[in-house]
């Protein structure tokens, strides 16, 4: 059993909990002993989040052995625990906080007062204001448990390689309360459209006819406990669990979906579906932390797509990329053989090479940008291939509270046309630094932020920096010397703006898939396949693509506010620990917080 005390001697020994003392107002320390036990709840209902932060060791051990509970009855339980963590906090007096714990508590009110509205409108079991669909292309234990096993469990000793093994139990045990889940939401009429259930059929199939001896979840476990010294029979053990429950799990959830293939609708958008509309403003609700409207952030879009489609033109130009439209364009620089890696693991090594050299040069210019830099570094690993066909272009692992473990920066190279040369930088800006392993590491490394704001992310906020972080570059001289690198900045910002127009255009105004496909490669000039992995990540995730230029245009905008309103008294270091070493934020709260550098900063 998890005790709250354990937890608080754990999180008070590394430094993540302000003990309370006598001077602490009587109202802060309601609300830190209520953080407290949410985290407490957040770290049992979430097993997996105690590893990626590091916390699953000592009298937090026992989470190590554990999954997250997919089922409907699990479900439920977060519906009734949601409605009384929000009622437990708007029992605490917000108007007797002070500082720090002001924003804090305006950023979890934010979090459980949009999952309360999500429950009451969306009767979903798997389904969530985040993704109506529980099991997806990108989602789901067969997608999710196998990389997170073989790069976020550690394996130390015998205990940690038997946590192993009752993890991959566990992971059978998911997968039949994901069908469960499944079931229960198609019973509401919450089922996929076929195109997903293509994709994520050919995932499934392709986990189900690896062989054990040569599975990511049986070789990590063998390889990792070789390494630790483990003499035991490890890799028999878990060929057993593999063969005898995981497979027959999946066999069961892939039986289901070529069942329910047979009967889903081609229509891509969330409209379709139960409370179809309500689901959609939530979703945006959610994913952008604003109160703009589909309408609005479609011709936002549309209007973003203009302005950068001419800006391109006349960077494309300046590079003899003259004819044709400028996705045209694009598209020849994206196939020109000179911007192109060859297709061999050879080759897949030295552009992962080449984004380490990048990272390197950033690294040594950030303090000039940044009062507080990271000391957790940031490691280039490519996308598992058991996960590549899915996944996006890149995305980021963060590290562990403690540091044992780097942030981890993923590229996907499953086909090394998609990614060209001049498109590289951008995406590693993004991804590591400036981006995401600057602003999650930051927040990780900040004393005197409760733990519960260490463990929250919001998209818009974070993306938005992460694409924010992108044009800095700009800023930071990263592209001096490189106008095709530019070019892949624009083009990048550019693909970030038809992001508002496809998703919006397919949850509120009836896209097609073939549509939205269509629009995204007219604009960018990506391969098709690429086009289509993007357009179909936008119809399980509503909303999610909207939070990225959302977030970039409330940074930007923020930015130049506190530059008109301080000056000569404006220092860019400071803006950016402002709005970094604050955490994880709500748009309106982050506003809140710049707001209030800018009135101490003229003070």
């Amino acid at each position: 059993m998890l005790h709250r005390r354990s937890l608080l001697m754990l999180l008070a020994a590394t430094g993540l909990v302000r003990t309370a003392h006598a001077e602490t107002p009587p109202e802060a320390q309601r609300l830190h002993a209520f953080f407290d036990r949410l985290v407490q709840h957040q770290l049992k209902r979430g097993p997996e989040n105690a590893t990626y932060l590091g916390l699953d060791k000592g009298d937090l051990a026992p989470l190590k052995s554990r999954l997250s509970d997919a089922s409907v009855a699990a479900a439920e339980r977060d519906r009734r625990d949601n409605l009384a963590q929000l009622q437990a906090l708007l029992a605490i007096d917000r108007a007797a906080l002070r500082g720090i714990d002001v924003s804090s508590y305006d950023t979890v009110l934010f979090i459980l007062q949009v999952q309360a509205d999500g429950n009451r409108a969306i009767p979903y079991a798997g389904g969530s204001i985040s993704s109506p669909y529980i099991v997806t292309q990108l989602s789901g234990a067969y997608h999710d448990v196998p990389d997170f096993l073989d790069t976020a469990h550690s394996i130390a000793d015998a205990a940690d390689a038997e946590a192993y093994l009752a993890r991959m139990e566990a992971c059978a045990v998911v997968m039949d309360q994901e069908l469960e889940s499944v079931r229960y939401d198609a019973g509401l009429g919450v089922v996929p459209p076929d195109f997903i259930i293509d994709r994520t059929l050919i995932q499934m199939q392709a986990f189900h006819d690896t062989p054990a001896e040569s599975s990511v979840l049986v070789n990590s476990l063998t390889r990792r406990a070789r390494e630790a010294g483990l003499t035991a029979d490890y890799r028999a053990r878990a060929i057993a669990i593999y063969n005898g429950r995981i497979l027959p799990a999946l066999a069961r959830q892939i039986a289901h979906f070529e069942d329910a293939r047979q009967t889903a609708t081609h229509e891509a958008g969330a409209a379709r579906l139960p409370s179809g509309a309500e689901f959609y403003r939530l979703g945006l609700r959610n994913y952008t932390t604003s109160s703009l409207s589909p309408a609005q952030i479609h011709q936002k879009g549309l209007e973003l797509v203009a302005e950068l489609t001419a800006g391109l033109d006349t960077a494309l130009k300046a590079q003899n990329y003259a004819t044709g439209t400028v996705g045209e364009r694009l598209a020849a620089l994206t196939a020109d053989p000179a911007q192109l890696y060859a297709d061999t693991d050879a080759a897949k090594e030295t552009l992962l090479a080449d984004l380490n050299r990048k990272v390197a040069a950033v690294q040594a210019k950030l303090p000039q940008y940044f009062g507080t830099v990271p000391k957790a570094r940031v490691e280039i690993h490519r996308v598992p291939k058991a996960i590549e066909a899915g996944a996006p272009g890149g995305y980021y692992q963060a590290g562990t509270l403690d540091g044992s473990r780097p942030g981890i920066y993923y590229i996907n190279l499953r086909d090394s046309a998609e990614v060209p040369r001049f498109a590289l930088p951008t995406l590693t800006y993004h991804e590591a630094i400036p981006g995401h392993h600057l602003q999650l590491t930051l927040a990780q490394e900040t004393p005197g932020l409760p733990l519960i704001r260490k463990m929250i992310f919001f998209s818009a906020y974070g993306e938005g920096w992460a694409l924010y972080a992108e044009q800095f570059a700009v800023e930071m001289g990263m592209y001096d010397g490189d106008p095709l690198g530019h070019i892949g900045q624009l083009k990048d910002a550019l693909f970030r703006a038809v992001r508002l127009v496809i998703d919006t255009g397919l949850h509120a105004q009836g896209w097609s898939r073939e549509k939205a496909v269509d629009y995204y490669v007219d604009n960018v000039g990506d391969k098709r396949s690429a086009a289509a992995t993007e357009v179909e990540r936008y119809c399980v995730w509503p909303g999610q693509a909207c939070s990225y230029m959302v977030g970039k245009l409330t940074w930007l905008r923020l930015r130049e506010q506190a530059r008109q309103a301080l000056g000569a008294r404006f220092d860019i270091r400071k803006f950016h620990d402002a709005g970094l070493l604050s955490g994880a934020l709500p748009l309106d709260v982050l506003e809140q917080v710049i707001g209030q550098y800018i009135t101490s900063t003229r003070a």
